[in-house]
């Protein structure tokens, strides 16, 4: 089941929204990338942590990596949106 529209997108899913040949080649990359084992190991700790809380396949908040490399909840428009312009980390 895909997950439920935002009811309130930011600037970067509008953008998407409007832009079918930005989200086609988003999409590109981003397959690409979900393939590296780097990519899946990172997932692979986040869902560890999302079934320890017993948080998993239910949608709510994510769990984000700060700096330190601890693993803490927060909104998923939040955690998504750090990487922003240039993709440089701003992670907590």
């Amino acid at each position: 089941m895909a997950p439920k529209r935002a009811t309130n997108p930011g600037k970067t899913a509008r953008y998407y929204a409007k832009s079918p040949a930005a989200r086609a080649k988003k999409n590109a990359a981003q397959r690409k990338r979900n393939k590296t084992s780097a990519n899946k190991k990172y997932r692979a700790e986040l869902n560890a942590a999302r079934r320890k809380d017993d948080n998993y396949g239910k949608g709510g908040a994510d769990y984000s990596h700060t700096r330190s490399g601890r693993l803490v909840r927060e909104s998923a428009k939040k955690n998504r949106a750090r990487n922003g312009s240039g993709g440089k980390s701003t992670k907590k």
